[in-house]
């Protein structure tokens, strides 16, 4: 990922954004908190990716050079926190779930970007409150940095339902199912099935929001079965597939 020449402010607004469009890498000098309240958004950093439906929003700390993704068409709203703020604590990109309380205060608070007013400041000091009892939520692709897991990431990326184990990829790309355990542990922090099940369900999520049916998700993606996957979906994201864009 190229990195912009400079930082800049981290503004609040929205913006609709078209599906397959996104913002180009930068930086800036606040933190930010990504929502998308329609359709699908992805973050990538250098060190990975993080998506979020309507039910999750990405943390993105000060400096941290990021770009945008909108999966279908994307209503996003972009909440900029001052950097002397930090309500959770985080000094790398996260996933926090957001129930209805933080939605509606996260479009509020964006709508009206230019309000000054001391019901502003009541409605900021609110947010941070939620914001800070929003829990983290493990919806991280980390991008692999050795030549093996590179090669490996890329035949998954290209096709997710392929089902070999550890141990018939090893032998594929030339390297133990053992070598490979040991770099998913030191190097991207899982273990081969978790990792194998965030890329499954991102690649799913991108899926759904180009209106693909869910037993076709499913399938496309490796579950072996469509009520396999609708039990993993909601597990991870609190709802069904079927209703996840919906707002």
């Amino acid at each position: 990922m190229k990195e912009s020449r400079h930082s800049v402010d981290t503004p609040t607004y929205t913006r609709q954004l078209r599906s397959g469009t996104g913002i180009d890498a930068h930086r800036h000098d606040d933190h930010q908190v990504v929502y998308a309240a329609r359709g699908v958004l992805s973050v990538t950093t250098e060190a990975g990716t993080w998506i979020a439906p309507r039910t999750r929003a990405i943390w993105v700390p000060a400096g941290t050079v990021h770009e945008h993704y909108a999966h279908g068409d994307t209503q996003l709203h972009l909440l900029g926190i001052a950097v002397r703020y930090n309500p959770l604590e985080l000094d790398r990109p996260a996933v926090l779930a957001v129930g209805p309380l933080l939605r509606e205060l996260i479009i509020a608070y964006t709508h009206t970007p230019d309000d000054r007013s001391p019901e502003r400041d009541r409605l900021h000091a609110v947010l941070l409150d939620q914001l800070r009892a929003s829990p983290e939520m493990p919806l991280y692709l980390p991008t692999p940095v050795s030549a093996l897991l590179r090669d490996l990431y890329g035949i998954l990326r290209d096709d997710p339902a392929d089902s070999r184990t550890l141990t018939e990829l090893g032998r594929r790309i030339g390297a133990s199912d053992r070598t490979l355990s040991r770099l998913f542990r030191s190097e991207l922090g899982m273990t081969f099935p978790q990792w194998r099940t965030q890329l499954r369900l991102h690649h799913a999520l991108i899926l759904l929001a180009d209106g693909i049916p869910v037993t076709t998700v499913a399938h496309q993606c490796g579950w072996s079965s469509a009520s396999t996957f609708i039990d993993v979906f909601r597990r991870t994201f609190g709802h069904t597939p079927g209703t996840h864009l919906e707002t």
